[in-house]
């Protein structure tokens, strides 16, 4: 029987009536782990010996996957790159450490894109990963393992991080749901950093409830995390059977301009499908509007999001030289050791990305690009503030399409690609809680719906996407790959 098809309601349920055990389940995880491995390449590690656990809680017994830039004492932790392809964390990551407390299993640690640098699930040391419903195209990324063992039935919940998109793009592209908490709202520490001002940690399920279980255990205030926020003492799952009526939501105008004359087809089917969800959600009681957005600051979401993004990078990686961190470099001086070290153990891609960091944060280079990336980034923040006053979130299309395929070519000037297939990041931007929900399909592949709120209100996010989630007919669902 596949038990870790099943969700977590269902699997405590069993558990508590001794229709199952804790061991069976984790046997189970890790027999389908290494079923689909091959395949579909999930983890970098497949925990083989069970941790005792003595703890009561809703996740207790419940085995689960942690991506691998979370700090796990003693269990190897790579971050999918070459220069910490030994690294071995002497702590636990504050996340990891509280899902232990409640009694969850980890059964593995997840592939993610290099240093969680990158949209594709493609650039890990050990290899790409597949999207389990079709496996000539990409899961996303950078949380690509965790998202693939969710969706194909691995684990109920696994923990994933984003920066940019790397929870909610590869949910989109996986079927499943993938939610990013208001900023602070988990703890960091523990978690790798990349940018540290746009970084979140946050999780996958194959249903809200089950995410609001997860945030639940994991949330609160951290002394080891300077930006952690104090707990909200709010019970998520409580709140999700909230009144929504007259909640209002907007999506941006200039997202889909021209969309009915384009010769995508699979770009007008994923717009024309969202805008039957609308008609949908506004029957569950939502008010939803069209509001104009400044298209200057959309188009400016992207470039904004790399120079930011990139400079936070190359500083936060500094010490990954071998010499403090990472695999030893061979050479006569500190110079060469470092270089020699830095050169084998990064991709092409990383290396390029600390180039363009150094460059921004150059004396001479500062002012016009990274500064003026923050200001940009404070006007698309200031837009989404105001619009929130009248507001409780914006709804939109979390991608402009299925998952493409490995290969494929994009053109990265049209509005699809800078408007569509990045506004995700306006939620690290601001902080702001935002969720990924499946909402039908486009040629055999899941496509989503994305839902953004105001700052701290991760209850009423989580509500309004349990009521939407209602309508899609989407939950619970299996990747085809792992039937």
């Amino acid at each position: 029987m596949n038990y870790m098809c099943k969700n977590i309601d269902e699997l405590r349920a069993m558990l508590d009536r001794k229709a199952v055990t804790s061991d069976l389940l984790f046997q189970e995880a890790i027999e389908r782990a290494k079923q689909y491995q091959e395949a579909y390449n999930a983890f970098v590690t497949i925990i083989e010996e069970k941790k005792e656990q003595d703890a009561t809680s809703i996740l207790s017994g419940i085995p689960y996957a942690l991506k691998d830039n979370i700090s796990t004492k003693g269990i190897l932790t790579t971050s999918s790159s070459n220069i910490l392809k030994n690294y071995m964390p002497i702590y636990n990551a504050t996340v990891y450490q509280k899902l232990e407390s409640a009694g969850a299993v980890l059964m593995g640690k997840t592939v993610l894109d290099e240093l969680a640098m990158g949209g594709t699930g493609t650039t890990g040391h050990t290899g790409i990963v597949k999207n389990p419903w079709d496996s000539s195209r990409q899961i996303g990324g950078s949380s690509a393992g965790s998202a693939a063992a969710v969706a194909l039935g691995i684990v109920p919940f696994a923990i994933g991080s984003d920066t940019g998109d790397s929870i909610r793009k590869p949910a989109a592209f996986g079927g499943i749901v993938g939610y990013k908490p208001t900023y602070g709202r988990i703890s960091r520490y523990g978690l790798f950093a990349f940018a540290s001002s746009l970084d979140h940690v946050g999780c996958f399920a194959r249903n809200v409830k089950d995410v609001a279980y997860v945030i639940n255990i994991i949330k609160g205030e951290d002394p080891y995390d300077m930006t952690s926020l104090p707990d909200d003492n709010k019970n998520y799952v409580d709140t999700l059977e909230n009144e929504i009526k007259e909640r209002k939501l907007f999506y941006i105008k200039e997202a889909f301009e021209n969309y009915e004359t384009s010769e995508d087809l699979e770009f007008k089917e994923t717009i024309n499908q969202f805008f039957k969800t609308v008609e949908k959600v506004k029957e569950l009681g939502f008010i939803v509007e069209e509001v104009s957005f400044p298209k200057e600051l959309l188009s400016a979401i992207y470039p904004t999001y790399m120079a930011i993004s990139c400079a936070e990078a190359t500083s936060n990686n500094a010490n990954l030289t071998g010499i403090p961190f990472g695999v030893r470099g061979e050479g006569n001086s500190i110079h060469d050791v470092m270089m020699d070290a830095r050169t084998k153990g990064f991709s092409e891609l990383i290396k390029r990305r600390f180039v363009l960091g150094s460059y921004i944060l150059q004396k001479e280079n500062q002012e016009k690009l990274f500064h003026n990336a923050r200001r940009v980034r404070r006007m698309i923040v200031d837009k989404m503030n105001e619009l929130f006053e009248h507001y409780d979130g914006m709804l939109m299309p979390a991608s402009g399409g299925i998952a493409p395929i490995f290969g494929e070519k994009t053109d990265q000037l049209s509005d699809r690609y800078l408007i569509l297939e990045n506004h995700l990041a306006i939620a690290n931007f601001g902080g702001f809680p935002s969720i990924t929900i499946p909402s039908g399909f486009v040629n055999d592949m899941p496509i989503a719906v994305n839902l953004t709120g105001r700052q701290f209100e991760d209850d009423v996010v989580l509500n309004m996407a349990y009521k939407i989630e209602e309508i899609t007919d989407c939950k619970d669902q299996i990747a085809k790959g792992g039937k």
